[in-house]
């Protein structure tokens, strides 16, 4: 996420119409990917990963080199490591915490190769949620509306803080850090989060936690965009990148949800969510005839 912009007096208008242009875009092609499943949402999540490592790199001086390298370390993860622990996506099938050792090994052998502490921790920063994402596509016949339910619960929180803020505004939430960011802003944001997050575990029939979590996740989402503001403004940069127009980078596009991923797969893995019980039909149905009354 990124900050909401300020208009300033004589300001064309240009930059919010390309803003929202890029933005359903974006949107559009999350969708799609989500909806097509399996490989294609594997080497769309690989695709932003290895893009949000370069903006890292670049961030902190890095040498591009390293980015690529973890690229090819976190393809080995989400392509490799994922069909080894999750093979077959259509049958359910038990989360494991040790699927997680080969990401969090490659970040410490990033680090170490690359003798920079802040690329092994930027490539688990990325690639451990992505490998998420990748993980809850696969976990039940559900899987499908439980991405929905991440994206579309980090959306919320984008879309209501960025309307609270800029139709409210008052106190900064955090203005050493972030300057435009809003406590109205924050409010609206876990609003959003708290009824989309609500409205989309109802239709999927998610069940409990995620009927409830969605105001929480808002506040995830928050802290990890707050997080990458305070990575940016340490470095001296405005925007991760400008690969995006009107949003800046991907990585200012994807850190809400690279937390709100992270927190998501910590529910499932500390079983706190179970898949729900289907509706069992019966097998015959008695049909009751009426008839009216008898002549007699």
């Amino acid at each position: 996420m990124t900050d909401t912009p300020q208009k300033q007096p004589g300001q064309p208008d240009s930059d919010i119409t390309i803003r929202f242009a890029m933005g359903v875009a974006m949107i559009a092609v999350a969708l799609l990917v989500t909806i097509a499943g399996g490989w294609a949402f594997r080497v769309f999540a690989l695709v932003a990963a290895g893009l949000m490592l370069v903006e890292w790199a670049d961030i902190h001086k890095v040498q591009r080199l390293w980015a690529y390298a973890g690229a090819v370390l976190a393809a080995a993860i989400l392509l490799g490591a994922a069909e080894y622990y999750y093979p077959n996506a259509a049958d359910e099938g038990e989360l494991s915490w040790i699927s997680f050792a080969p990401a969090l090994g490659a970040a410490v052998l990033l680090g170490l190769a690359s003798r920079s502490l802040s690329m092994g921790w930027g490539f688990a920063y990325i690639v451990v949620p992505a490998f998420a994402l990748v993980i809850i596509s696969w976990v039940s016949e559900v899987a499908t509306g439980m991405i929905f339910w991440v994206l579309i619960v980090t959306w919320a929180t984008d879309i209501f803080a960025y309307l609270a803020g800029r139709a409210i505004g008052g106190p900064k939430l955090a203005p050493k850090v972030s300057p435009n960011k809003t406590w109205a802003g924050l409010i609206g944001g876990i609003a959003g989060a708290s009824f989309f997050g609500w409205l989309v575990a109802w239709y999927f029939d998610l069940g409990r936690p995620f009927l409830w979590v969605g105001a929480t996740m808002g506040l995830i989402a928050q802290l990890g965009d707050l997080y990458e503001s305070w990575v940016k403004r340490r470095a001296g940069v405005k925007d991760s990148s400008s690969l995006l127009p009107g949003h800046g980078g991907v990585l200012d596009r994807l850190d809400g949800l690279l937390a709100v991923a992270a927190a998501t797969m910590l529910i499932l893995l500390l079983e706190l969510w179970t898949l729900p019980e289907p509706i069992e039909i019966p097998d015959t149905v008695t049909v009751m005839h009426v008839t009216g009354p008898q002549a007699g």
